[in-house]
């Protein structure tokens, strides 16, 4: 078994981890405790603006008490938080995560990899080491620096082909993760890798566990479950772009049109290429492009599409992605068509 499956005992024993990625503003509750109860460990997107966390953490909690997971340590939830650390307040987090422990939380995006540091301490003294702490890298010189300064109990190693926010320079998961875990290994180092970016189903999980992760993590492909907090406008692009290697692109261009500010200078984010993008490229001064975004914010659904405005962040895996499903569906399929992937190809090629 994962390493994981110690940590988070609900886990589907003797089968991958599949964990639901904190997609801004997406994955809210209803879509954490789902992938928790199917044996997964769902994420809610705290962000960066965590003025709603612990009203989003009591909505959750009541979900929890409606139907709880039977193998959860009491008192504390069976799902995890991810933070934006550039633009999050430690003494809100604090604050929530008092009243309301889970069972991990996810770092992302530091403006420099110490100043995890202070969130690290908060978070094992609210929690008396009852939440782990995974740490989100992208190079191999930030995973060391990771598990050197801020020493987390789970790697998320995130490649190039996630959408939505991600390292500029970057490699795929194919050559960063095992890198990443020599790496690692050379130093004494062991923590448990969890890949992230371009898997969506269970081929890719296959390919990333024969590369040496611990678990898997999907975005894109639970932008098209039930239980995500998605408008349709969105929901009908990712079921019907394809090509994602040519269809989406990476850009700070749709930071610029929201009008959010503070994320630090080496980071992008990967979207399907609309009209946003497309004037941007063109030279349309940044104050109109934001303008005609606030105006496409008002026709609702019409408001996606290539021709559209609304940001749609996806991964180049967004073409595999082709309709929508329970969460729990989700997470069952991508694990057990993993193993009988990895189980096919051992007999093939196995010894005889």
């Amino acid at each position: 078994m994962s390493p994981l499956h110690s940590a988070y005992p609900w886990l589907e024993p003797s089968k991958p981890p599949v964990v639901s990625a904190p997609m801004l503003k997406i994955a809210m509750g209803e879509l954490a405790l789902a992938v928790s109860r199917a044996g997964g460990l769902g994420f809610l997107a705290g962000g960066f603006d965590l003025s709603s966390l612990t009203k989003d953490l009591a909505e959750t909690a009541k979900l929890h008490a409606d139907n709880p997971i039977s193998q959860a340590a009491e008192g504390v939830l069976p799902i995890g938080v991810g933070f934006l650390i550039w633009g999050s307040n430690i003494d809100l987090a604090a604050e929530a995560l008092t009243k309301f422990p889970v069972a991990a939380v996810w770092f992302f995006a530091p403006a420099h990899m110490p100043d995890l540091l202070p969130w690290a301490k908060m978070i094992r003294r609210v929690s008396n080491g009852k939440t782990k702490i995974w740490v989100q890298v992208g190079t191999v010189g930030e995973a060391l620096e990771a598990a050197n300064v801020d020493k987390p109990d789970v790697m998320v190693v995130q490649g190039a082909d996630s959408g939505g926010h991600g390292l500029v320079r970057r490699a795929g998961i194919s050559t960063l993760l095992p890198e990443v875990s020599d790496a690692l290994a050379e130093q004494g180092i062991h923590i448990p890798l969890v890949a992230a970016g371009g898997v969506i189903d269970g081929r890719g999980a296959a390919s990333a566990l024969a590369l040496g992760a611990d678990g898997v993590c999907l975005g894109t492909r639970f932008l098209a479950s039930h239980e995500a907090v998605i408008s349709k406008g969105y929901q009908n692009q990712i079921l019907h772009v394809t090509d994602g290697g040519v269809t989406t692109v990476a850009s700070t261009v749709y930071d610029v049109v929201r009008g959010i500010k503070g994320w630090p200078a080496h980071y992008n984010g990967r979207g399907i290429a609309n009209r946003s993008y497309m004037d941007s490229i063109a030279g349309m001064p940044d104050e109109e492009n934001e303008a005609l975004y606030k105006e496409a914010m008002k026709i609702g659904d019409a408001g996606w599409g290539p021709e559209g405005r609304m940001t749609t962040y996806a991964g180049t895996g967004v073409g595999l992605v082709r309709e929508v499903k329970a969460a729990a569906d989700i997470v069952a399929e991508v694990r057990n068509d993993a193993v009988a992937i990895l189980k096919k190809r051992a007999d093939e090629w196995g010894e005889k």
